[in-house]
């Protein structure tokens, strides 16, 4: 059944190879099969990510097969799944429209309007999992096909997820880049040591054997532990922790890299601490007990993983184990009263954590958004300071390439790829700072960390990757009680003809906020909003004091659309 006549041609943007993006003018619009859906895209937001898959194409970890959850022969009935060096679409931020489904589709309907939540988790590759805009075709098109049998998780869930009509497209579409940003406030952190997870103990002599047991969570133990002990003591109350399986090593040398889902470390030699880096599986907790000793340097950390493996650092000056993990909070979320630094304010992803913070309801809070580009915080500051004075929240702007930021801060989101970055905020926090490392720092990075004052500052260092379909839920709501107007983050518009051009102002950073095209404009080039009145100056009547809005976006898909610049 159907809602709207279907062409047999479309304008999309094609990734055909590494940094090979081109406009084709004339791409196949696919007929759903029985389980498959055809939506209309309304618009879509460009993502730094998507600069990611450019460079890499079919070397990158979400471009590859599928390799559970869909037999081959499933996957071969899907013409938009294009895993390794078939061309893709890319394009995640997006709302759509299904004007089409098969008769098998049990869960959609025609007429739906949906956000995509683009990781399909179900589906793993190698190094990662499915995506809609990497493997599966994405939104830089007019029309896509989806699959049902993709868009399902295992708990049954839909990843697309409904949008009410009053809201404007971009509003809509936007909903995906807040919600990475609104998960990495709300991921639950793990504050025992796992359940039914590997242990490795590392006690150095001289060193107490202390707090395990209050360590373990409530659910139950860990099902091994894996123990170097120097001392006879040690190693009987390891054996008494209750563990069913054991395993005694005489070195280091003798332990799996990644091995492990909780490491504690009983001493603070840096040697030691530069090994267990390594030891730590994904999601991994790694808690330095110290007993009051010092490690006395610095030490090389793995901050890439912290990101993108969700690994995470903790200590503790006394002898218990149980005091590192107290340091974990139980989410990334802001508290009442602090004052948050976030560097690279004045990008697109730092914008949305500036202003997600400003109109957290939070109180007492002060907000520092600092950039090392003048222009970038002036666009900021226009978007945010009569929000702040709404919200009664302290804000400050700082250029950190002219000055030091010159202020201690409690909460610290990082919006740079930056190890250094990690290493200033260490130094320079608030006791029991907590460190959002939002930015994707490459994994295999390591940085030289000073130890001692991580767990004397009591900080906690913590990143997340991606979004659920909860937090899309959660930013949903947010938009839809006007808590959050996520339409402040825009900075320029585009339809097909100006979408490879929003791409390069993505990638060369000449743009503060987000570029949001409309796969319906043909000919529509890339407009920043200040330039906005130069081509359609009814348009630019329509906005919110100049920042995009729903009443601009209907004047740009009526004036555009009819091909004039009234």
């Amino acid at each position: 059944m159907e809602i709207e006549s279907i062409p047999k041609t479309q304008y999309a943007i094609q990734l055909t190879g590494p940094n090979e993006l081109r406009l084709n003018a004339e791409k196949a619009v696919n007929t759903p099969g029985p389980h498959q859906m055809l939506v209309r895209i309304e618009c879509v937001g460009l993502c730094f990510s998507d600069l990611k898959l450019l460079s890499q194409f079919s070397s990158h970890a979400r471009k590859s097969d599928v390799l559970a959850g869909l037999s081959p022969e499933i996957l071969a009935e899907i013409p938009s799944y294009v895993p390794n060096a078939t061309p893709t679409v890319p394009g995640h931020e997006v709302v759509c429209r299904i004007i089409a489904v098969g008769d098998a589709v049990a869960h959609h309907r025609v007429g739906e309007r949906c956000l995509v939540q683009a990781d399909f988790r179900q589906l793993p590759t190698a190094n990662s999992n499915a995506a809609f805009g990497y493997n599966f075709e994405g939104a830089l098109q007019e029309y896509v096909l989806l699959d049902e049998r993709v868009v399902m998780n295992i708990d049954g869930e839909r990843y697309l997820v409904p949008v009410p009509e009053h809201l404007g497209a971009s509003q809509a579409a936007l909903v995906e880049p807040w919600a990475c940003v609104e998960d990495s406030y709300v991921n639950n952190e793990r504050r025992t040591i796992k359940t039914g997870g590997r242990l490795l103990v590392v006690a150095d002599a001289g060193h107490t054997v202390d707090g395990l047991t209050d360590s373990f969570d409530v659910a139950g133990l860990p099902a091994a532990v894996t123990y170097l002990a120097a001392e006879t003591a040690q190693e009987e109350a390891l054996r008494n922790l209750g563990v069913a399986e054991v395993h005694i090593v005489d070195g280091l040398d003798d332990v799996a890299d990644e091995a492990f889902d909780d490491i504690t470390y009983f001493g603070a030699q840096k040697a030691t601490i530069d090994v267990l880096n390594d030891k730590l599986a994904g999601r991994g907790i790694i808690n330095i007990v110290t007993g009051g000793a010092i490690i006395g340097q610095v030490v090389s950390v793995g901050v890439g993983r912290v990101h993108y493996g969700f690994t995470r650092w903790v200590g503790t000056r006394s002898i218990r184990a149980a005091d590192g993990y107290a340091v974990i909070p139980e989410t990334g979320e802001i508290r009442d009263g602090d004052a948050i630094a976030v560097i690279g304010a004045g990008g697109p992803m730092g914008q949305m954590h500036v202003i997600r913070n400003i109109c957290s309801g939070k109180k007492g809070i002060a907000v520092t958004a600092a950039d090392i580009d003048d222009r970038r915080l002036e666009s900021l500051a226009a978007k945010c300071r009569d929000l702040a004075a709404a919200n009664g929240v302290e804000l400050r702007f700082a250029n950190i390439g002219n000055e030091p930021l010159n202020a201690e801060a409690s909460y610290w989101a990082l919006m740079a790829p930056l190890g250094a970055l990690v290493a200033d905020a260490i130094k320079n926090s608030r006791t029991g700072a907590l460190i959002n490392i939002f930015a994707g720092i490459p994994a295999p990075t390591r940085h030289d960390l000073d130890l001692d004052t991580y767990i004397d500052k009591r900080c906690y260092m913590f990143g997340t990757s991606g979004s659920t379909i909860e937090d899309m839920k959660i930013v949903l709501r947010k938009v839809t009680d006007g808590q959050l107007n996520t339409d402040t983050s825009v900075d320029a518009v585009a339809g097909m003809q100006g979408a490879a051009d929003g791409v390069e102002a993505v990638k060369n950073r000449s743009l503060a906020g987000k570029v949001i095209v409309y796969p319906q404009l043909h000919d529509v080039g890339l407009i920043p909003l200040n330039e906005l009145r130069n081509r359609f100056p009814t348009v630019a009547e329509k906005l919110d004091d100049g920042r995009w809005c729903q009443a601009a976006e209907e004047a740009l898909l009526q004036v555009a659309g009819r091909g004039d610049s009234a």
